[in-house]
């Protein structure tokens, strides 16, 4: 009870999944391994396309930013997660509350806006091949991933300022794992929040013509494809870029529906499996789908793991 009255006044009570302690320890086990597996993958991917020389092309400099950007992104949510159910205590203050807001939502519309402009830049390669260098030249590349970092910035502070302009009439309990905005606008007891749905519709919208976009992109990227006479070629293209467009959709899909969903018809049980599905899965996913499964990195790893040389040498390098 003095825990519950406190976050009446200055912070907010995560629930979480379960109040059982040994379901608790399960979750906290289940994510603390997904993390680790998803910071080690990531860290992998940020490392060999840093040094390898062969991995310097607009695909690997946007890989990289995908995994900087999915470390990130899981690293919001998920330990504060795992120290809760560990400590039994799912208090969060309000300012940790409003730090967490804008940078899962910063880091949410970063990571949409990162896969199109990859879903893009297979476009070019794939259906343009003589105007790749020209289309997709480092500077170019550089102001696409500078759009991308500041507009995930400018969302972040869109939603956390609407967010927090609401006024809290009800008991500061949320049934989720993190401070999710559905369930914060669930605390208001007035009209105040239409400002979040507001920007939830907006956001909404630029994600709609996102993958519309990136399925535009696939669309022709499957044309051509199946033009090539080699069958071989035709099917590494395919195993390559469906997995793409599968997680694409999965994150998009998941996250619009859980912002736009009305708030009245909210099943607690629904909100975190939605959750999960577009704040822990597919950051794990990710370096497997996009990275790890690219035979070249394959290789790169290998090289960077097996030849001692090959690192000393690349460490040499970056102090010179």
């Amino acid at each position: 009870m003095v825990l519950t009255n406190r976050t009446k006044v200055s912070g907010f009570l995560i629930m979480g999944f379960s109040e059982n302690p040994d379901l608790q320890l399960l979750q906290a086990f289940l994510f603390l391994v997904t993390y680790l597996l998803a910071l080690t993958s990531n860290f992998i991917i940020i490392t060999i396309t840093t040094l390898d020389e062969q991995l310097q092309s607009p695909m690997y400099y946007f890989l990289k930013q995908l995994s900087l950007l999915d470390a990130s992104f899981i690293s919001v949510t998920v330990p504060q997660s795992i120290v809760n159910s560990l400590t039994g205590n799912g208090y969060i203050s309000y300012a940790q509350c409003v730090l967490q807001v804008f940078f899962f939502t910063s880091f949410a519309w970063a990571e949409v806006a990162i896969l199109t402009v990859m879903s893009y830049d297979r476009y070019v390669a794939i259906c343009y091949p003589l105007h790749y260098e020209l289309l997709m030249d480092p500077r170019k590349c550089k102001r696409g991933v500078t759009a991308v970092w500041v507009s995930g910035g400018i969302t972040g502070i869109m939603y956390t300022t609407a967010t927090f302009s609401i006024t809290f009439c009800n008991a500061k309990v949320i049934h989720e794992f993190f401070c999710d905005v559905p369930q914060i606008i669930k605390l208001s007891c007035s009209n105040d929040y239409l400002a979040v749905i507001g920007v939830n519709i907006l956001i909404a919208v630029a994600g709609l013509a996102c993958f519309i976009s990136i399925a535009f992109s696939y669309i022709h990227i499957f044309s051509t494809v199946l033009r090539i006479p080699s069958a071989e070629g035709r099917s590494k293209v395919f195993s390559t870029c469906l997995p793409h467009l599968f997680v694409v959709s999965f994150f998009l899909s998941t996250g619009i529906c859980a912002y736009l969903k009305p708030t009245s018809d909210s099943s607690t049980t629904l909100d975190l499996l939605l959750s999960i599905f577009y704040t822990v899965i597919p950051q794990a996913l990710n370096p497997v789908i996009y990275s790890l499964r690219n035979e070249t990195m394959k290789r790169a790893i290998q090289k960077l793991i097996l030849d001692r040389d090959f690192t000393e040498k690349k460490m040499v390098f970056q102090c010179h």
